[in-house]
């Protein structure tokens, strides 16, 4: 079976059952789909597409979170063509991310609304790689069409969509996904959630993403329950406005990144803790970046006079290349936390602890691998399976493992065909992330590219991070990168952190450096060369919120952050040692292309 297969059962047997709501203020004004209409428009894109002999071609779909992203969706499976999902550039944004999509996808059609359709062009015709796109608006298409579909007779294995990956430690991917990936990776997930038709949704995840595309607006459909969207603009500029949501739909399901729960915490006041009624919610996801244990207990506390219980926390794990979930909890668990101690994991040696010392640190257990999935530890250096009480990489292997990336032989060979060295076991997929497995659980500690190793020490920059966050009340939560350069053949750390924007005027740089420094030095037994303060918002992150601290050093060593301070430990020589070591590794790049 298929999506398509799915929609059409959905549209028959449940025709005037709304499938999703879209709050375009993020509030009240709505608007929504039923099964029908939603089958009735994707026939009619697909149609059109059809008539213009792109099935089995690619096509972008830029468009902003709402109906029209999800009819256009479908409109492409209907069709047999392979969606390329990717958000509208802002006023001013580079293009370069879309560019490379375009590029790497090679597709020759975009699809897009009627407002949308001019101001784009008018931009993509100033980018010679992005000119010969064909934009398509097909918000007004004529419904008549659907009954001249012809359906594409789909294969599990044919491809549904290229999910391209946020792009956290280098160039975004194009992961295919196929529509047997689809359909194994949601029963995992409902196996997870354990939703029904009885069950509704809330998501203001951004649909070119894979949590908000699969979670938000797949698996309603494969659960057969309603879903209630709104723009992650809407959240991210009023966070009650999801809580809100949630309470007025009676919402069971709902979820995102741990920072979503964290700006709750900061930014919704006691006054309007008062109108929430969260008691429905009984599976509040979270997952996509570090799970804080801090932020599950100070959510939790916070928001139980309003009926909140800790208990419908469920930790996840997953990523693009496995088409969403590998791991989660068991509904109405807790998560389990384990304290480790700091020094230990450093080693990558797994050594727990039982109270809350001076250098230890809380890890969230995701869950365990779902269904039928493989997952094993292993050690990226030997290629062989960890012994217990050891970090390693996580692989995967199961029938979620995408099929590779689009147009890369050479990186998925690399990333989706490892074998196990000793025992030549595989294919199994290398998902860089490094972890641990306990009584079943699995424990994330972080990523192989973004490892730090300084003086002989391994250091998660995520833990730093932390660190620096809690420093001073003038630096903002979630929005600091810690990376390493090489001073005279030593690894030394950097650190970029954004200042809140009502600090910006006032704050005492001296006192927060400082604060930083001491913080650093006490938790991590680290000097820290660089401190760069810059402005708010302007820290380099992906598409779905990580830090991109590859490209946070690269505007480092160039000089193009948007500073409010910069102190360094030599600052006399520190731009002479910027430009040299941005030249070396200019070269070294274009050695390295050259090569290729």
């Amino acid at each position: 079976m298929t999506f398509v297969d799915l929609l059409s059962h959905r549209a028959t047997h449940q025709p005037n059952q709304v499938a999703y709501t879209f709050l375009l203020d993020g509030e009240t004004e709505a608007l929504s789909l039923t099964y029908h209409d939603l089958e009735q428009q994707a026939r009619s894109i697909a149609t059109h597409l059809q008539r213009l002999d792109a099935a089995g071609s690619s096509a972008m779909l830029v468009y902003p979170p709402g109906l029209d992203f999800i009819t256009a969706f479908f409109g492409c499976l209907y069709a047999g063509v392979v969606a390329v999902p990717a958000y509208p550039p802002r006023r001013n944004q580079n293009l370069s991310r879309l560019q490379a999509i375009v590029a790497s996808s090679q597709a020759k059609l975009a699809l897009t609304t009627t407002a949308l359709k001019q101001t784009i062009e008018a931009r993509f015709a100033e980018e010679p790689e992005l000119e010969p796109l064909k934009w398509l608006a097909i918000d007004d298409i004529n419904l008549n069409l659907a009954g001249n579909w012809q359906n594409p007779n789909l294969k599990p294995d044919s491809l549904a969509f290229l999910q391209y990956t946020s792009g956290s430690t280098g160039t975004p991917k194009g992961v295919m996904v196929s529509h047997h990936n689809l359909m194994h990776n949601s029963a995992l997930i409902n196996q997870c959630f354990a939703d029904t038709p009885n069950s509704l949704g809330v998501s203001w995840l951004p649909p070119y993403h894979d949590m908000g595309l699969i979670g938000g607006i797949l698996q309603p459909l494969y659960v057969g329950a309603p879903m209630v969207l709104m723009s992650p603009v809407m959240f991210l500029q009023k966070p009650v406005r999801w809580l809100q949501a949630i309470s007025q739909f009676k919402a069971t399901t709902s979820g995102g990144p741990n920072f979503a729960y964290d700006l709750c915490l900061r930014k919704i006041t006691p006054a309007q803790w008062e109108t929430l009624d969260l008691s429905c919610w009984n599976v509040a996801f979270t997952g996509a970046e570090p799970v804080r244990a801090e932020t599950l207990e100070q959510f939790a506390e916070m928001f139980a006079p309003c009926g909140f219980q800790k208990s419908a926390f469920q930790a996840c794990y997953g990523m693009a290349e496995t088409t969403l979930i590998v791991s989660g909890g068991a509904k109405g668990a807790l998560p389990a936390v384990q304290r480790l101690d700091g020094a230990a994991l450093e080693q990558h040696r797994v050594v727990t602890v039982k109270d809350n010392r001076d250098g230890s640190r809380a890890i969230v257990s995701c869950g365990k691998p779902m269904g039928d999935l493989n997952v094993r530890i292993v050690d990226p250096a030997n290629l062989t399976v960890c012994p217990d009480n050891q970090v390693g990489e996580i692989w995967v292997a199961g029938a979620s493992v995408a099929q590779g990336y689009w147009n890369r032989p050479e990186q998925t060979e690399q990333a989706f065909q490892a074998h196990l060295s000793d025992t030549q076991d595989g294919p199994f997929l290398r998902t860089g992330d490094l972890g641990f497995l306990q009584e079943g659980e699995l424990f994330i500690t972080g990523r192989i590219k973004d490892l730090m190793i300084i003086r002989g020490q391994n250091h998660y920059p995520q833990d730093i991070e932390q660190t620096i966050e809690k420093s001073h009340p003038s630096l903002r939560p979630g929005c600091g990168a810690a990376f390493t350069v090489d001073v005279k053949g030593e690894e030394r750390l950097v650190i970029v952190q954004e200042v809140e924007r009502s600090h910006l005027r006032k704050v005492n740089i001296k006192e927060v450096v400082q604060a930083i420094s001491y913080a650093v030095t006490a938790e991590h037994g680290l000097q820290i060369y660089a401190t760069v303060l810059v402005k708010t918002g302007s820290i380099p992150k992906t598409s779905s919120g990580k830090i991109q601290r590859h490209a946070c050093r690269s505007q480092f060593l160039a000089g193009q952050l948007n500073v409010v301070e910069d102190w360094s430990e030599n600052p006399q020589n520190k731009s002479k040692f910027m430009h040299l070591q941005t030249e070396v590794e200019t070269l070294l790049q274009a050695l390295t292309t050259s090569k290729r």
